[in-house]
């Protein structure tokens, strides 16, 4: 998402995070209606209702035509429309933390639940513990199978083996490993999916 969108998605949510302003285009979107009749509607005075407006029009949520001494105002439909398929995408929601790392999480549960193994001088990494909260243990267990090549079978013994290395607790996360979908088991072979 570019500057342009981003600011322009930060006014559209900044503008629609008012009460009125929602209740405004919820009318606006069922009829036509002037500034006196908004007033009256929502039981605002008028110059509320106008800077409501104003700020409304910003974004060209809603259009103005002169009808005598009046103004009609209306909902653009169309804006809704182009906004929701251009800017409102998952893709581009998505996109708005492209500069966030998004790995920070992941790394800080590594950071508190793996220690150096003591009197190895290799730096081998262990787990203190396995975590009690699922988001937790879902960041503990893939970095565990990391330790498992892809493509490759196992068996049992030696997945048992490679889980030793980083805690005395194997079967638990041997089966935990199977149950988050992080490894595949079929007649005492394992193999990483």
């Amino acid at each position: 998402m570019n500057k342009e969108q981003f600011q322009t998605l930060l006014q559209f949510f900044k503008a629609l995070a008012d009460e009125s302003r929602l209740k405004i285009l919820g009318i606006l979107a069922n009829q036509e209606c002037s500034v006196e009749e908004l007033a009256v509607l929502m039981q605002l005075k008028e110059p509320t209702v106008s800077h409501h407006l104003a700020k409304l029009r910003e974004l060209n949520l809603v259009t103005m035509r002169p009808e005598g001494n009046s103004r009609i105002y209306q909902l653009d439909s169309e804006v809704l429309q182009t906004m929701s398929k251009e800017i409102l995408t998952p893709e581009r929601i998505a996109s708005l933390v492209d500069d966030v790392d998004t790995e920070a999480w992941e790394s800080k549960v590594l950071q508190n639940y793996l220690e150096i193994e003591p009197g190895t001088t290799e730096g081998i990494q262990r787990l203190k513990e396995i975590p009690a909260s699922r988001k937790k243990r879902l960041v503990i267990l893939k970095w565990l199978a990391s330790k498992f090549e892809w493509e490759i079978k196992y068996p049992e013994r030696e997945v048992n083996n490679i889980l030793k290395r980083y805690h005395p607790d194997y079967a638990t996360l041997r089966r935990e490993l199977i149950g988050y979908q992080l490894m595949q088991r079929e007649d005492g072979v394992y193999w990483r999916i």
